[in-house]
Order: C-alpha cells, then structure tokens, then sequence
C-alpha cells in the first residue's frame, strides 16, 4: 500500500479503574496488568490502521515510569508512529488519576511492533503514516532510530539463540 495515513487517524484511548485484584501487595497494580492492557490497545491501534488482524511482534521498550493504586484510573493513548512493509511500530502513553486528588501522573510509555497479517497469518503490507502535530513529527522522526535500535537487538538476539543450538 502506498497511501500514506496521518497518525492520528489510528489513535486510540482506553480507561480502566484499577482494582484490588489487579494489585500487589503494595496496593499498586501488577506490572503484568499493564501489559496486557498496552498489549490490549497496541492492537486496537495497529488493526485500525492496517484494517486486518494482526499479531505482536515484539515489546521494544516499556517503561515503569510511577505507581497506580487500587482506585486510580488509568489511561491509555496509543497511535501507529511509524510503519514498514507488513509492521506498525505502536506508541502507548499510560496515564493514572487519582480520583480523590485528581493528579494525574505518567505511569509508563512503551513502543510495540504489530505485524499485519492475513487469514492464513501471513504478514501483508500496511500504509505508512504521516504526522500532523509537533507530538507526532517528535515520534515520527525519531522513529528511524528506533528501528535501527530494534535490528540491532533481533541480530544480537539471533547470535545469543544460535549458542544453544548446538547443545
């Protein structure tokens, strides 16, 4: 596909109110919670920029940023920042508020890769994105950084697996 698409036009929002079953003993949520809710959204993201199913590829970064608490809201922003033949690299601001204060802190970013794939799960090409406002152009353009930053790493991850191999 050679139509590009702004990036907003994938954003997406979700909120959740953060439970005592989704918290540790410390009363803030499990760092796993939050996975999967970003795993959750990164695919809502990707599959309504691509307009098929899709799959996730990898968590190329998360970060643990501040606590929520049983009673917190958290939410979640994410939008397509770049794109290559078949993958969307996904960007997921989490936020929490408390609702008796109203303070409202980051709680973690994370960038996930989604792969675009047809009914037979084989990958498929997905539009590129293009950026409006200055938030965007700041993710957009440090978008080819990362990319390189996730080749180096699936190399490195190639050579790390190919010692046990031969075990």
């Amino acid at each position: 596909m050679s139509n590009a698409v702004p990036m907003s036009h994938s954003r997406s929002f979700q909120t959740h109110l953060v439970l005592p079953p989704d918290t540790n003993h410390h009363q803030s949520i499990f760092g796993g919670r939050v996975l999967a809710y970003i795993d959750e959204i990164a695919a809502i993201t990707s599959m309504k920029h691509a307009r098929s199913e899709v799959v996730t590829a990898s968590f190329d970064s998360v970060d643990f940023i501040s606590p929520a608490y049983a009673g917190d809201i958290l939410e979640l922003e994410a939008m397509v920042t770049s794109t290559g033949r078949s993958s969307m690299e996904v960007y997921v601001r989490v936020m929490s508020r408390n609702i008796k204060t109203g303070v409202e802190k980051l709680t973690t970013e994370s960038f996930v890769t989604m792969v675009a794939v047809n009914k037979e799960g084989k990958p498929i090409p997905v539009p590129s994105v293009y950026p409006e406002t200055e938030r965007e152009k700041q993710l957009f353009e440090t978008g080819l950084t990362r990319r390189q930053l996730r080749q180096a790493k699936k190399e490195s991850t190639k050579k790390r697996r190919s010692l046990f191999e031969s075990e």
